[in-house]
């Protein structure tokens, strides 16, 4: 837990809970004002501070309201300006999902979360949170045939376990095996089985959408873990893309999708046994990949952009 100075939580204190105007608060301490809003920010930044805007509040949306009829989930909207980056929409839409899923974690919670581009701009905006006994579990394996793994996703899940002080707890195999036989003889292991027996109990999911075809390229289509074969079976058997590394396709099938024999992350059929599952999308390259898994019953909590959620809506 961060310390906090007596100077930090009185001017904290004065400007959030009292009202006081900066001047007043820069003449009780004896500083500057440019001194008390390096503290407000600070405050903010260490998390004894949380400015919460209730999204449900602001999402006045038809776009939103009619995702929620159609697929009976959560629907928070990010208004993200049309001329905007990819980059800097996953960056927007992440700011309010850190905020979103970390009001949403309780102690004694277990927090399941697969690896990505969109968990990774998560983590970065995550706010401290003194929290007890929650543990932070990877969904999905991360290595493939040149790496691990363990840099990249260790950098997403031990940050996001260090952010609520939990206990962060890695899934040290392929995302995908190369031998759907070798799967089946890991998860006979003792303590492959103890790491999935703790996924099925989470409390909550946290994933983004993977896209085959995106402006930014999902890791997992662009860091070695399919090869050109495995290319080719994507093109003929229609995969749009993923959620936690199981393929998926626009209509949300994936049970006859011969790769994910081989996948290490749970089916939307085991992701649905989890109470709450975030889902977190950015970027129109998103959309196809977004409509497969919101017809998969994946999510109960959705947070995109605008744009994305009206393409997914031209989809349809």
């Amino acid at each position: 837990m961060p310390e906090w100075s007596e100077e930090l939580v009185t001017a904290a204190t004065m400007y959030y809970a009292q009202g006081e105007t900066m001047e007043t608060i820069a003449r009780h301490l004896g500083t500057s004002r440019s001194t008390v809003s390096r503290l407000l920010k600070e405050a903010r930044h260490t998390g004894l501070v949380r400015i919460s805007i209730n999204p449900r509040a602001t999402d006045r949306s038809s776009v939103g309201s009619t995702l929620e009829r159609l697929f009976g989930i959560t629907v928070t909207i990010v208004q993200v300006r049309d001329t905007a980056s990819e980059l800097h929409r996953v960056n927007q839409v992440a700011r309010v999902a850190a905020q979103s899923i970390s009001d949403a974690i309780e102690d004694e919670d277990t927090v399941g979360v697969a690896w990505g581009n969109t968990t990774a701009a998560i983590v970065e905006h995550v706010t401290p949170r003194q929290l007890h006994g929650v543990r932070v579990v990877q969904l999905n394996g991360g290595a493939n045939g040149s790496s691990t793994g363990i840099p990249y996703v260790g950098a997403i899940i031990g940050p996001m376990a260090a952010a609520w002080s939990a206990t962060p707890l890695l899934f040290p195999v392929p995302a995908f095996f190369d031998y759907a036989e070798t799967r089946q003889a890991m998860w006979r292991e003792r303590s492959v089985q103890a790491m999935l027996a703790i996924q099925r109990r989470a409390d909550v999911a946290v994933f983004g959408v993977g896209s085959v075809n995106s402006p930014v390229p999902s890791h997992v289509y662009s860091q070695g873990y399919l090869d050109e074969k495995d290319f080719a079976t994507l093109t003929a058997e229609k995969v749009v893309g993923d959620v936690c590394t199981v393929l998926l396709r626009a209509d949300g099938s994936w049970r006859d999708i011969s790769l994910n024999a081989r996948a290490s992350g749970p089916t939307p059929q085991e992701l649905q046994r989890i109470p709450r599952r975030f889902c977190v999308a950015a970027g129109t390259g998103k959309a196809l990949p977004l409509l497969g898994a919101l017809r998969a019953r994946v999510a109960t909590d959705l947070i995109v952009d605008d744009a994305t959620a009206r393409a997914v809506l031209d989809l349809l």
